[in-house]
């Protein structure tokens, strides 16, 4: 789904746990039951998932963070965006692997847990739930500020809790009616990216409801292809990042389904085509049909392109879309966050409320327990938005590169684990295994190191260093007292 943008921003070692390999089920199937492999419900079904894969990669980011980083790149930010998707693609066929032979609601964490050693998976199983939590703030804010324009008598605050309380309870009612809004909120998403290319490309070509053809004037005028360098092909991948996250989320969902093999099995091989269509398809439009340095695009590229073609009501329009990916993205990151929140508290890592179920099957006290840290930097981002939630923001937003790179180093450890237990599942396996591995982990060290060089994400990146220290720590100081206690009894 992509989070949304932040605002001013954009070896492992250890004693694998004697966890095993869920084996539930058929080999290379799923649970057999209406109960998922972790004891939520398996309320999920095939077209939810479906759905959720593919409008998964669709957040708010695309929508509106892309201006920004059409305006560092220029056209270059295709490169941007093809560089980040390649990444993407490899994580996610990484963890495809992984979760296709052990389908799980704590997903990577869970797979750190084994492979890297428990500080792992408690480090970036909170890490990633405080990211998420922190995305409840900034999305719900964002809907408000959408709902004020269209009703301004009501406080933007009071929007902002009205969303709030609405996910919440599609939240808790089942994991069933959580698929039913993502399903249609996706859906919404996918249906205006594709109308979007289509209307483009006929524009592109000099066919209504254009009135002549652009050719390559906008690609190769104005500067260039690369009007500010070689170099803001880098500094777009900052801007652009963030906006994938949430790929991940299908591996997630995808243990309370049916099928949650097969689920993730569908997900890792249409990664790519959705990557090409969604975000590289849609922003070759914006670039091919108008000159990126126009003020519009930066403003909100996707109106700018409509306006220019003549639609009528195209910011209304726009706002209904991007409306539907911010709730598609709150909703999702409630979702998210209470389930890795769930995870934690059945592997002993979160309080052991956090994995009771209600009647629905769903965690109520990990969606509550959520739900209460978004209210919190809600209020943050009204009370103390350029000191306290930004320091939220800041802190959280390298989440997405640490949990890309735990993904990595956990597939090294977990592909000898899986080829030793049961090689049986192995239904999805990473390319060129173990040198394309290396290589992104490469990568993905390289975009860090360049985090940190760079003036805009270097504070984004240090702030989220520390946080990540300071998780680490919390986890190392639990492992040691837990191992005292054990071995004193």
């Amino acid at each position: 789904m992509g989070a949304h943008p932040h605002p001013g921003s954009q070896g492992a070692g250890g004693t694998p746990t004697a966890t095993k390999v869920p084996t539930t089920g058929e080999p290379g199937g799923g649970p057999t039951g209406g109960q998922s492999q972790d004891g939520l419900q398996a309320g999920l079904k095939n077209r939810h998932l479906s759905m959720i894969a593919i409008g998964g990669v669709i957040g708010a980011g695309l929508f509106v963070g892309s201006g920004a980083g059409i305006a560092a790149a220029g056209p270059g930010i295709l490169l941007s965006y093809a560089l980040t998707g390649l990444l993407v693609v490899l994580v996610m066929r990484m963890l495809g692997e992984m979760a296709a032979a052990s389908p799980t609601s704590g997903s990577f964490s869970a797979y750190a847990d084994r492979a890297l050693g428990r500080w792992a998976g408690f480090t970036i199983g909170w890490l990633y739930w405080f990211f998420w939590s922190v995305v409840l703030a900034v999305e719900a804010t964002a809907a408000a500020a959408i709902l004020t324009g269209w009703v301004p008598s009501v406080p933007q605050w009071a929007w902002a809790l009205i969303v709030m309380v609405v996910l919440t309870g599609t939240n808790l009612i089942s994991v069933g009616s959580f698929g039913e809004f993502e399903f249609w909120f996706a859906g919404i998403k996918v249906v205006a990216i594709v109308v979007f290319i289509v209307v483009g490309a006929l524009a592109i070509f000099g066919l209504p409801p254009g009135d002549h053809a652009v050719g390559m004037s906008n690609l190769t005028g104005h500067g260039g292809f690369l009007p500010n360098g070689p170099g803001a092909i880098l500094s777009g991948m900052l801007l652009v990042v963030f906006s994938f996250m949430g790929s991940e989320i299908v591996t997630l969902a995808a243990s309370e389904s049916p099928n949650p093999v097969l689920a993730v099995r569908k997900a890792v091989n249409s990664v790519i085509w959705r990557i090409a269509l969604f975000y590289i398809g849609s922003i070759t439009v914006i670039v091919t049909l108008l000159p990126w340095n126009d003020p519009a695009v930066l403003k909100s590229p996707y109106v700018a392109v409509l306006k220019s073609l003549d639609i009528p009501y195209a910011g209304t329009v726009m706002d209904i879309v991007v409306l539907t990916a911010v709730l598609s993205c709150l909703n999702s990151g409630l979702y998210t966050a209470s389930r890795m929140a769930y995870s934690l508290g059945e592997r002993g890592d979160a309080p052991k409320s956090f994995k009771k179920v209600n009647k629905g099957g769903v965690p109520a006290v990990a969606i509550w327990a959520s739900v209460a840290f978004g209210f919190i930097a809600t209020i943050f981002s009204y009370t103390s938005k350029d000191t306290v939630f930004q320091f939220l923001l800041n802190s959280s937003g390298a989440v997405a590169l640490f949990v890309w790179l735990v993904i990595c180093f956990s597939k090294l450890r977990m592909r000898r684990i899986i080829e030793r237990e049961t090689p049986e599942r192995l239904t999805v396996r990473m390319w060129l295994y173990p040198w394309l591995t290396y290589a992104t982990i490469g990568l993905i060290v390289f975009v860090v190191g360049y985090m940190f060089y760079d003036p805009d994400g270097r504070e984004q990146m240090i702030l989220s260093v520390v946080a990540a220290a300071v998780v680490l720590v919390i986890g190392l100081v639990l492992e040691r007292r837990r191992t005292r206690t054990t071995a004193g009894k």
